[in-house]
């Protein structure tokens, strides 16, 4: 332990030269102010790369290192959360990052396969102090001895499972198994999807597998992002912390709800809504909505100009109606086009009128005078009142909340009434799907932008163009004064010489200082370098549209269970999902080991869903507690929750009270310092949930309240989210399958 505890000593110091020399470049460099171009470029660069060291070693700094290999050569290496070499100068690491090539036989040796080790040790730290080693022998042929030996090699990852939980999911990076580090470790292009029962770690594997994927591809995904998509803001903040303890923090993590900018969903869809807006064929249905509001005249527009009466009938727009939808353009942008034909016909209907020869009816107009007929007629502010009563600008928002206050018409009665409510400003987690799709057929008219900023470029040039103008104007009179005293002051160059002003007013720009996952959650047509979604089984057709948007090269990892799917918009089945988008190209894997449920809770589990599927298979427990599940009838079920929550809350650790929403106020009023709320905080020591709350967190007791009033997908999610014991109430009659498979 010595060696470690030298070596754990010296890594830290090593940290803290360090940082005070990325402190120091940091502020060195923006003291350098306004330097020429080049200089500016590198002194970006520079505090981009200091200041990402700085947070990586921040994030990381209380368990650096956790573990060593010898390799039966005699050398060895440390493993760590991030790698650090020994000197600046120097390309050999002291600290081997988990994520490099030559850290792999940490996770995958075995004594029947060392990979070149004959020994692997694990090291527990608290703070700089080593706490405790747990060597792995693995040449058997090896008579070295350390006292630190571990027989069954599961030491560390028996103690992390039963480690009390904290409300912050824990990263893995020190037990990873084989079957996960296959998957953390998958190609980058493609779709994976990675299926796994409770407790199999899949979430865990899908954020290292983001934080590997950063690592091996930093150039790309640095610049394009990756995002990960998780069911509900309280699930975010439960994952929230493990990308920055592996000293990645260029991620945007969101909900659906979330991604689309400018809105938050923070209103509820009854179940019969979701279902309907997550429907394939609402895309269809806002496809029709945008073309119906390209009108046509009933049964005529007239525009008065210059004394004469124009009228455009349904024969003249719907001609140009049809000429502009065959360009198949989004709707804004496509209005430039009818505006162009609009006028034309304008211009026709005048030019008959005032420029026939009453004679033979021929014209007496020339091209420049059509010309000036249209010029004219696009002053008329009638002509643009005709084209926006024709063609109207639409916004998504606008164009939504008009559909949901009367989606007859569209829709069969059943359907409409459903998803039918007034004008609001709430949003639902489903109606950003069709936000999105909006954007989508709508897209943006950005002429006026683009004409803004072309004065604002052209207004800085002019300003830049005086500004030289007034520095050569000022070293003229300067040379003139020298000329006689130096006779090389000619060769001195002035700014006038070396840079014109459109350069110089490019540089005056302000940078874009955001990271690339910040500028991501700005723009809604942004490409992610790769996509991770959790939950991924809960996702409707339309919400997979939006996200395929976002993925235009694939390149994802989904991550879920069929058996915990309970949403009413879902897909049925992986083939389902992504053959619309990438046909059967797409690979599969399963996770079978169920890490965090013990085999007692989890064969009760089981129980329910076989009632439905016999087939069923659930993952297979890795460890027994030997506490198994009670199940309570009561009269009196708030008091009955208040004994069991008292009885149940670990003396370290978490406790969830999962319970139908209707009885959550009631509830929180007899539990002390329980909230009832949309986004709980999972920090706390009792917290109270409904099963979609839960999908996807662990506690150390979970008390399972009304188990009757669940389908079988939310019983089992709250079933397992226990990782010691787990309690269940009720005053209401049991499920079948749990008055069957009752302890």
């Amino acid at each position: 332990m010595r060696r470690e505890q030298e070596f754990i000593d010296g890594l830290y110091a090593r940290v803290d030269v360090l940082r005070a020399a990325a402190g120091r470049s940091v502020t060195d460099a923006l003291a350098q102010g306004d330097k020429p171009m080049q200089a500016r470029l590198e002194r970006d660069i520079q505090v981009a790369e200091q200041s990402a060291l700085l947070a990586a070693l921040d994030a990381v700094d209380g368990s650096l290192c956790f573990g060593r290999i010898d390799l039966a050569s005699g050398a060895d290496h440390h493993i760590g959360r991030i790698g650090l070499r020994a000197d600046d100068s120097e390309r050999t690491p002291v600290l081997i990052d988990w994520r490099a090539e030559v850290a792999r036989p940490f996770y995958l040796a075995t004594g029947h396969t060392p990979m070149g080790l004959r020994r692997r040790r694990h090291i527990t730290t608290d703070g700089h102090r080593v706490t405790a080693l747990h060597d792995e022998l693995l040449d058997l042929g090896d008579r070295e001895r350390t006292g630190h030996e571990d027989p069954s090699g599961d030491a560390v990852l028996l103690a992390a499972l039963g480690s009390a939980r904290t409300g912050r999911m824990a990263d893995i990076v020190q037990t990873i198994q084989a079957e996960q580090d296959e998957i953390i470790r998958a190609p980058y292009r493609g779709v994976l999807v990675v299926e796994g029962g409770p407790g199999t770690g899949k979430t865990a594997v899908a954020l290292h597998r983001a934080a590997y994927l950063l690592y091996e591809h930093r150039e790309l995904l640095a610049r394009r992002a990756v995002l990960i998509v998780g069911p509900n803001p309280a699930f975010l903040g439960y994952i929230g912390e493990v990308l920055p303890s592996l000293g990645e923090t260029g991620v945007l993590l969101a909900t659906v709800g979330e991604l689309f900018p400018g809105v938050r969903a923070t209103a509820t869809d009854s179940p019969g809504a979701a279902a309907v807006k997550g429907r394939a064929e609402m895309a269809d249905v806002l496809a029709a909505v945008v073309r119906d509001r390209q009108a046509l005249p009933d049964p005529v527009v007239t525009i008065e100009h210059d004394r004469e009466i124009l009228m455009l009938d349904d024969g003249l727009v719907s001609v140009a109606r049809e000429r502009t939808r065959a360009v198949k353009l989004p709707h804004n942008v496509a209005r430039e086009y009818f505006e162009g034909h609009i006028l034309n016909t304008l211009t026709e209907l005048y030019a008959e009128r005032i420029g026939t020869d009453p004679y033979d009816g021929s014209s007496l107009l020339d091209a420049a005078d059509l010309t000036q007929i249209r010029d004219d007629l696009a002053e008329n502010p009638e002509v643009w009142s005709a084209v926006d009563q024709l063609w109207p600008r639409l916004t998504p928002r606008r164009l939504l909340a008009d559909f949901l206050a009367a989606p007859e018409g569209y829709l069969d009665a059943a359907d409409a009434d459903a998803i039918r409510r007034p004008v609001t400003r709430a949003w639902t987690t489903a109606d950003v799907p069709l936000l999105d799709e909006a954007a989508e057929l709508l897209g943006v008219d950005d002429r006026t932008a683009r004409a803004l900023a072309e004065h604002e470029r052209e207004t800085q040039i002019a300003y830049a163009q005086g500004v030289l103008d007034v520095s050569y104007a000022s070293r003229t009179f300067e040379f003139e004064d020298k000329q006689d005293s130096d006779p090389e002051a000619s060769e001195v160059l002035s700014a006038h010489d070396i840079i014109d002003a459109e350069r110089f007013a490019e540089r005056q720009e302000e940078a874009d200082h955001r990271s690339a996952a910040e500028r991501a959650a700005a723009d809604r047509t942004w490409a992610f370098g790769h996509i991770i979604v959790d939950e991924a089984q809960e996702l409707s057709p339309m919400a997979w549209r939006l996200l395929m948007r976002r993925s235009p090269t694939r390149s994802m990892t989904l991550v879920g269970d069929p058996a915990q799917t309970a949403d009413p918009a879902r897909a049925r089945s992986w083939a389902s999902v992504l053959a619309p988008y990438v046909e059967d190209r797409w690979e599969h894997t399963r996770l079978g080991v169920n890490y965090r449920t013990p085999a007692e809770i989890m064969e009760l589990a089981a129980a329910v869903v076989r009632a439905e599927d016999p087939d069923f298979e659930p993952p297979r427990s890795v460890r027994s507690t030997g506490v198994r599940p009670w199940i309570r009838a009561t009269d009196d079920l708030p008091g009955a929750v208040t004994e069991a929550v008292a009885e149940l809350t670990p003396e370290e650790g978490r406790l969830a009270v999962i319970a139908p929403r209707a009885l959550h106020r009631r509830l929180a009023a007899r539990l002390d310092g329980v909230t009832a709320g949309e986004e709980p905080d999972l920090t706390r020591r009792v917290v109270l949930l409904d099963p979609r709350q839960a999908k996807g967190l662990e506690f150390d007791s979970v008390l399972v309240v009304e188990p009757g009033a669940y389908g079988v997908s939310d019983l089992y999610v709250a079933l397992t989210r226990a990782t010691q014991r787990l309690g269940i109430l009720h005053a209401a009659p049991l499920p079948d399958a749990l008055r069957s498979g009752r302890p």
